[in-house]
């Protein structure tokens, strides 16, 4: 095979396996929408004054905009499993085992879990997103011998305790971990390279982030940030990832405009509009990473704003994912240019998608 063909074959194989988990991820993107929409809105009112956290409205739609991202891994155990054509009840009993409270209080605060001869090792689960989409994928290939080989008799009750036998292991010893070994260590260079230059990091930790979101790698940042604002009063990583967002955005709404199907045009701009207020998964799985230029295009937007925010050594204050919308928690050193890396990174994600037009397929 000539070095043309094995790059189609290799950009064949990333094209499938991006059209399965946009598959998994487009039903519910309207609603990843409106979460983002109704929590921005209550920390926008909170923010303002207008509602106190412990009121009661406040905490109701709170928790069913929040609740939405918290349980995800319900959501995309349905999609899943449509997509890959499993049992719903079985793909189900995935998350309700990764979200059951006794594990997320042991996996989550950084506990092991003697398991057999293992150990099921630390990481976060609410929210994610691989485990649950690995766990189903393997599931769609556990069900069918169990199809075949059981009788009708025994089948209903069998097949999920045999296929729970075989998925979860994989599940909790392999799957989970995943995103915070691939975390870790992401953020293990992140501390050589601020060490070395503030404006290097920035362009790592900005190019990167979108990638980490997506395979669920952006939770290893979070216990880290909460730590350092503890003993410090303030964290230097969490400024660096504005640009990111706003990257994210300019690249969907550049897809919006370029998009002539309607129904891919509207979901654009859904996505640009969330990551505005800033959630960027409807953008990253809905629209995105289904084209390789604007997503390349989002990350180098976000690697310039990150460069800005690491020249000005910009603080969080209190922990917040990064947004205009929390961006009074960013109100430390450096304030201005870390607004000054999110104003940028939005034109540059825009124009550079923008000018990518040609080769930017609606398939």
């Amino acid at each position: 095979m000539d070095q043309k063909s094995e790059t189609k074959k290799k950009a064949g194989i990333y094209k499938l396996v991006i059209e399965q988990i946009s598959g998994i991820f487009v039903p519910i993107i309207n609603y990843l929408t409106a979460a983002s929409i109704i929590k921005s809105v209550l920390i926008l009112l909170a923010g303002a004054g207008v509602l106190s956290k412990e009121d009661g409205l406040y905490m109701v739609f709170y928790a069913v905009s929040d609740g939405f991202f918290y349980f995800l891994p319900l959501f995309l155990a349905i999609t899943a499993s449509k997509q890959w054509k499993t049992d719903l009840y079985i793909s189900l009993l995935i998350p309700v085992a990764m979200l059951y409270p006794d594990l997320l209080n042991v996996l989550e605060n950084g506990g092991k879990l003697p398991f057999l001869v293992f150990d099921i090792q630390p990481a976060i689960y609410h929210s994610s997103v691989i485990p649950v989409i690995l766990g189903v994928g393997l599931l769609h290939f556990v069900e069918k011998p169990f199809d075949k080989i059981l009788p009708d008799a025994v089948k209903g009750f069998l097949k999920p305790i045999f296929c729970c036998l075989i998925v979860l292991p994989f599940t909790f010893l392999l799957f989970g971990p995943l995103g915070s070994w691939i975390g870790n260590f992401l953020t293990y260079l992140f501390n050589l390279l601020y060490e070395w230059n503030h404006i290097v990091a920035g362009v790592f930790m900005g190019f990167i982030i979108q990638p980490m979101v997506f395979v669920g790698a952006h939770w290893s940042i979070v216990p880290i940030s909460i730590a350092s604002i503890a003993t410090n009063g303030y964290d230097l990583l969490l400024p660096l990832l504005g640009g990111a967002v706003y990257g994210q955005c300019g690249a969907a709404l550049a897809l919006a405009l370029i998009f002539k199907d309607k129904e891919k045009k509207n979901i654009s701009y859904q996505a640009a509009f969330s990551c505005a207020l800033g959630v960027t998964e409807p953008a990253l799985f809905g629209v995105t990473m289904r084209n390789p230029r604007a997503m390349l295009s989002a990350c180098i937007a976000g690697g310039v704003g990150g460069a800005i925010a690491g020249f000005a050594g910009s603080q969080c204050l209190a922990f917040a994912f990064p947004s205009f919308v929390t961006c009074i928690a960013y109100a430390g050193s450096g304030f201005v240019l870390f607004l000054v890396s999110m104003a940028v990174a939005f034109p540059i994600g825009l124009g550079l998608t923008l000018m990518q037009r040609r080769w930017i397929s609606e398939k």
